[in-house]
């Protein structure tokens, strides 16, 4: 006899409410000291431009003692997806070290304009298949007015995620003018902390950090952090 388990729009509507809530606490709480150790919340694997496989990435999330972290493919979600998968079957088969787990989020990048400047997005927490997000799921960045940062930020928060703009100090624009617009348009978040100048060990650099941390408190935004991993080293940007 076969078992309908599809959820009911209510409860599916009530678990990404509480995913939401869960990484906005999270957000909340992130420092200087949070990444690389205990939060990464940007990190890439061979479904985009990264060199680690998601079970890898997993693993060494898991024995780095991370507490929570989100893979951000650019435009894909296939490396959450497996990643999420064997996470779920290493839990059940070790049910004795299921507390070392940690919680995975879903992630993505995503190109953006913002102020006639391409910039990257990240979204956080979201419905994986809410349909305002799926044009931004097929592992090609979008045109027109898809590509548009407004509409990436609300397709974001229509799946009930968070949107938050990535290392704002790389682009051809200050990011005083581009936290400034994208908090216009109403980002949830800024990538606070990050590792400019790819020291080694990881750390975020302190004189954008302090920058980006001003305009984050003076538009009200959460602040984020990740290694932005491409390499096979969660510890290391490269």
């Amino acid at each position: 006899m076969s078992i309908n388990i599809t959820l009911a729009p209510d409860f599916t509507h009530k678990r990404v409410v509480n995913n939401y809530s869960k990484i906005k606490q999270i957000f909340e709480t992130i420092d200087a000291y949070s990444c690389p150790n205990s939060y990464n919340f940007h990190m890439h694997t061979i479904y985009s431009d990264g060199q680690l496989r998601p079970e890898s990435l997993i693993e060494q999330a898991i024995a780095i003692g991370l507490k929570g972290l989100a893979i951000t493919d650019h435009h894909s979600i296939g490396g959450y997806q497996i990643a999420q998968s064997w996470l779920e079957n290493w839990k059940s088969i070790n049910p004795d070290r299921e507390h070392l787990a940690p919680i995975l989020w879903s992630g993505v990048e995503i190109n953006a304009n913002l102020l006639n400047v391409e910039v990257h997005i990240l979204g956080y927490g979201f419905d994986l298949e809410h349909p305002s997000l799926q044009p931004y799921l097929t592992g090609k960045a979008t045109k027109g007015q898809e590509y548009q940062a407004a509409n990436v930020i609300t397709a974001i928060q229509e799946a009930g995620g968070l949107a938050v703009l990535a290392h704002p100090c790389r682009y051809k624009r200050s990011a005083t003018d581009l936290i400034k617009a994208a908090a216009k348009l109403g980002i949830d978040g800024v990538e606070t902390y990050y590792g400019y100048t790819h020291t080694k060990p990881w750390s975020p650099s302190p004189k954008q950090t302090e920058q980006v941390k001003k305009l984050s408190a003076t538009y009200g935004l959460l602040n984020t952090c990740g290694t932005d991993t491409h390499g096979k080293n969660l510890l290391v940007r490269l």
